[in-house]
């Protein structure tokens, strides 16, 4: 049964073919709208047993997660500039790139030069040899890896910041510098003035929201 339905919906899918028998060898059991009550039900408690398997299944896969996070250890796949490796017994851990981290560490650099802007800098860097599966890395991939403390030994998981067991890229001080390039950046200009320009930025890319008038009446 747990192979046949991942969720309700596959169960309630199926039963709307009332022409449909299926066929459930090894419960040795028979599915269709002639089965008698007693099967059906019994069909629909196994129904249940494996929703509640998948359910349970995934509450530990969060439970381990958040337990991996709170010891330092990022849960997902690494950042452009780390990999993901087997480490000590046998656990993954992060390390940095060998080549890509020295890609972040010089973005980083020239950004807080105030020499480039960020599209000047993507170009610059795909022209070195920074891109991935050889394509220039977007916009704003770029801007959320300036954006990233993950680059400075932290984490964010699931809203909480946490001191990674992994290796810095670059220093605390680099990486403020450069925030504080982002936060003295000025907004859009306008012909109207719009109530909280340049107070507003995306949760993103970091790049701050502008405001425009349509039909002379409607912000957006």
């Amino acid at each position: 049964t747990d192979r046949v339905y991942r969720n309700l919906k596959d169960y309630l899918t199926l039963d709307e073919f009332k022409h449909l028998e299926v066929h459930l060898v090894k419960e040795n059991m028979i599915i269709s709208e002639h089965a008698s009550s007693h099967v059906k039900f019994m069909h629909g408690i196994k129904v249940l047993m494996a929703k509640n398997y998948i359910d349970n299944l995934s509450e530990e896969v969060k439970k381990g997660k958040n337990k991996k996070a709170q010891l330092g250890y990022y849960p997902q796949q690494a950042p452009v500039g780390y990999s993901n490796v087997d480490g000590p017994e046998g656990k993954r851990i992060i390390v940095p790139d060998p080549i890509k981290s020295k890609f972040v560490k010089r973005l980083f650099d020239l950004y807080s030069s105030g020499a480039y802007s960020v599209e000047e800098l993507r170009k610059k860097l795909f022209e070195e040899g920074f891109n991935h599966k050889g394509k220039m890395y977007s916009k704003p991939k770029m801007l959320y890896i300036l954006h990233d403390c993950f680059y400075i030994g932290k984490f964010i998981y699931n809203g909480v910041i946490y001191d990674g067991k992994h290796e810095p890229i670059i220093s605390v001080e680099l990486f403020n510098s450069v925030q504080k390039l982002f936060n003295q950046s000025k907004a859009r200009a306008h012909d109207v003035e719009f109530i909280y320009t340049g107070l507003i930025r995306c949760g993103h890319c970091g790049c701050q929201l502008t405001a425009e008038l349509k039909k002379g009446k409607y912000v957006y």
